[in-house]
């Protein structure tokens, strides 16, 4: 597979709205055979992912059990064909990015798990429709 499909999303820590993002859009490309796929990663990494994502995560089918956040490294960066980040700056990493999309106004997911979780869901699944990350 080329990585002509893959998208990284790039949160604070990691561990909550990229995390949704990145689970949602591979199990979305898998669903209408695309061979996009997504990774998720924190500029400042959690230690683990809190238990309301785990739980939420599990509760819709996808365990993320004993994952643990990384940072985006310059090859994640520069593999992607977009990277998409909540509210975070990639800072000298951001000049590796082929596209960069900013996904700032979506809501806390420690506030309400499935109000975030669709909005991403949402804004991940227009994504997909975009022919440059098909393949």
């Amino acid at each position: 597979m080329s990585s002509r499909g893959n998208v990284l999303f790039v949160c604070l820590h990691g561990s909550a709205k990229s995390l949704i993002a990145a689970e949602y859009f591979n199990r979305l490309a898998a669903a209408r055979g695309l061979g996009a796929r997504a990774t998720s990663a924190g500029t400042e990494p959690d230690d683990a992912i809190p238990p309301r994502v785990i739980q939420g995560l599990r509760a819709d089918g996808i365990d993320v059990e004993g994952r643990r956040p990384q940072r985006p490294t310059p090859a994640d960066v520069a593999g992607a064909a977009a990277v998409v980040t909540f509210a975070c700056d990639l800072g000298e990493l951001a000049s590796r990015a082929t596209r960069i999309e900013r996904w700032d106004d979506v809501p806390a997911v420690s506030e309400d798990f499935k109000r975030a979780r669709d909005v991403i869901v949402a804004r991940v699944t227009r994504l997909l429709e975009d022919p440059a990350l098909g393949t």
